[in-house]
């Protein structure tokens, strides 16, 4: 069973997580940024991931602890998904929200990548800097070792593009985690990933 049970303690945050790749999308989120809890709860859904996190940040403003969350969610996929036998490796989705298109694309590859073509209007959404989503994704694709290309194609609505975006991650990276039954090889002509 790929789940795992990570916690993250430094000066700035405190966070306990808990993710199982073979779950059926529940999630428990409290990270004290409404808007970002929103979104978690979205890419689990749409990943089928069964996410618990709790998060207390320093109250600084909400930099540390979503960083944090982005370092120890893909420190979490890394550690659940082992050796990386049997897995489809890639993933990607094109996400339509409303009047706004996303395309994520993951790749499994081992080697941390982010390419980001985003431009968000606004400052804030609710309580989410939109900055911090760029950062998010930074922390998350470093820890999780993987190469990430995440676009928003076009849109005018910033909640319906940063919504589009996590639900496309969620999605993108559960077809990346899927496991083959059939080919439990690592999926790499260097048998290592």
């Amino acid at each position: 069973m790929r789940d795992v049970h990570l916690t993250r303690t430094t000066a700035e945050t405190d966070i306990a997580l808990r993710l199982n790749l073979d779950g059926s999308g529940k999630s428990q989120i409290d990270t004290s940024v409404k808007f970002f809890d929103h979104m978690l709860t979205l890419f689990a859904a749409h990943g089928g991931f069964d996410l618990d996190l709790k998060a207390v940040g320093d109250g600084v403003d909400t930099h540390h602890v979503i960083e944090d969350i982005g370092i120890l969610l893909g420190d979490a996929f890394a550690k659940a998904l082992g050796d990386k036998k049997g897995i489809a490796r890639y993933g990607f989705t094109y996400l339509p929200m409303d009047e706004s298109l996303c395309r994520i694309c993951v790749d499994i590859s081992g080697r941390p990548t982010l390419v980001y073509h985003v431009k968000l209007t606004r400052e804030f959404i609710g309580d989410f800097e939109c900055e911090m989503l760029k950062e998010f994704l930074i922390a998350f694709s470093n820890n999780a070792k993987i190469t990430l290309h995440v676009e928003n194609l076009y849109g005018d609505n910033n909640h319906h593009i940063v919504e589009g975006i996590f639900k496309g991650l969620g999605r993108a990276m559960a077809a990346a985690v899927k496991i083959n039954a059939g080919d439990m090889r690592v999926p790499s002509t260097k048998g290592v990933l």
